[in-house]
């Protein structure tokens, strides 16, 4: 509690929006749009290799978190204080830090996948900024943090071999797949599983959603792998007009059904954890296949006036780069 101490003195109204705004980064959504957009746009096996992980990571997160059940630094210390913007996002127990966890992970992947210098050290600047920003706001010790770095370096490392080629990522994703499903469903075990007041009402949610929602996320996985190789195919390459419509209108999709059906799902099976494994069977489903099923056709809209403009631009760049003759 050492650093966190002396933090909280260092605390001003500057330094609590900036590290409030920059906490947000490791959130869900923030791994979701970089994973989709890789996916959809970039390159399908990359796509992949960063949504595996984060799962792995959401995985192997909540499973220590419910095995060491350590409590927040304001509960292990009454008179020690938070920031209080994010006490909401700060439930559960503390060990390890998902917000650093999902950072990190997607660092890893971006910092393993783009072999540029500078996309280098941005991610790894963000990631620590981010890391940074939980022990700064007071809802994680410096252990919280240190051990999520070392688990998502682990995972970045152990499934990157799997994902260099397509060759590869082909012959090992059943089993990926299948360890993914296998690994859903003992976390659903070991949380219905656990011992009277080992949790309170708090952490037994947040581990009945968390195991829904990865074993929503894996049963989707099975599918949207099927039906791309035998009959979607489709391609991440289109006019840069198009990417922009493929992401924006996806995303929008998917947090769509993200937020949208939530209430009307727990209506029909009466039960809000079904629902959430449905609902977010159905989030993965559209990403890998329902809206890629429309890119075969999205690929064909052609707009003359934007594809100069991109000419335009494009030249610019290559103007810029061109090293003048002695």
């Amino acid at each position: 509690m050492g650093l966190l101490r002396l933090l909280e003195q260092i605390r001003n109204p500057v330094f609590d929006a900036f590290f409030s705004l920059i906490t947000h980064l490791g959130e869900e959504t923030v791994f979701m749009a970089i994973a989709i957009l890789f996916f959809w746009c970039v390159n399908k096996r990359e796509g992949l290799y960063i949504l595996l992980t984060g799962f792995a990571g959401t995985l192997v997160n909540q499973t220590l978190k419910l095995l060491f059940r350590i409590p927040r630094p304001w509960v292990l210390d009454p008179d020690f204080t938070i920031v209080e913007s994010a006490r909401a996002q700060a439930a559960g127990y503390s060990f390890p830090s998902g917000h650093t966890q999902n950072a990190v992970g997607i660092a890893g992947n971006l910092f393993m996948i783009r072999r540029r210098i500078g996309v280098r050290i941005a991610v790894i600047a963000l990631a620590a900024l981010i890391a940074f920003s939980r022990m700064y706001l007071g809802v994680h010790t410096p252990w919280d943090v240190l051990a999520s770095v070392g688990a998502a370096i682990l995972l970045v490392l152990i499934l990157e071999p799997f994902f260099r080629d397509d060759e590869r990522m082909d012959r090992a994703m059943p089993w990926i797949d299948l360890a993914f499903l296998l690994g859903s469903v003992a976390y659903l075990v070991f949380v219905l599983l656990q011992p009277d007041g080992i949790h309170d009402e708090v952490n037994l949610a947040s581990g009945l959603k968390n195991a829904c929602t990865l074993l929503g996320c894996s049963l989707a996985l099975l599918l949207i792998r099927s039906l791309d190789r035998r009959f979607l195919h489709f391609e991440t390459a289109a006019r840069w007009y198009v990417q922009i419509l493929k992401f924006v209108v996806g995303v929008a999709g998917v947090f769509g059904i993200k937020a949208g059906l939530s209430s009307p799902l727990t209506a029909l099976f009466g039960n809000e954890y079904v629902a959430r494994t449905v609902r977010y069977f159905l989030i993965v489903a559209f990403a890998g296949a329902g809206w890629p099923f429309f890119f075969r056709y999205l690929v064909k809209i052609r707009v003359p006036a934007l594809d100069r403009l991109g000419e335009k631009v494009a030249a610019l760049f290559r103007k810029k780069e061109t090293k003048p003759e002695n």
